[in-house]
């Protein structure tokens, strides 16, 4: 099994962003409060129609991280959901 090896500086950005192995951050709302949530929900229908609505909205070419254009308490809800799923 190979690994990638990530240059020290990117390392130490990502382990001071407070991200866990399995996890990625998201910034939902006006606001653009941050989540930091498990990448299992990428497997979601609910959670991709929000990834397709973001696109939408934003595209790919924007370098302030994944937005997703959602009111944070649905999101909120949304999020206890899938964690009692």
């Amino acid at each position: 099994m190979m690994s990638i090896r990530l240059p020290l500086p990117i390392l130490a950005k990502k382990l001071a962003a407070g991200v866990p192995k399995g996890h990625f951050a998201v910034y939902v709302g006006e606001s653009r409060k941050r989540f930091v949530i498990p990448t299992s929900y990428l497997k979601n229908p609910t959670f991709q129609a929000l990834l397709r609505k973001a696109e939408e909205e934003f595209g790919f070419e924007h370098h302030s991280g994944l937005t997703i254009p959602c009111n944070e308490d649905v999101f909120v809800s949304f999020t206890a959901q899938m964690a009692c799923a």
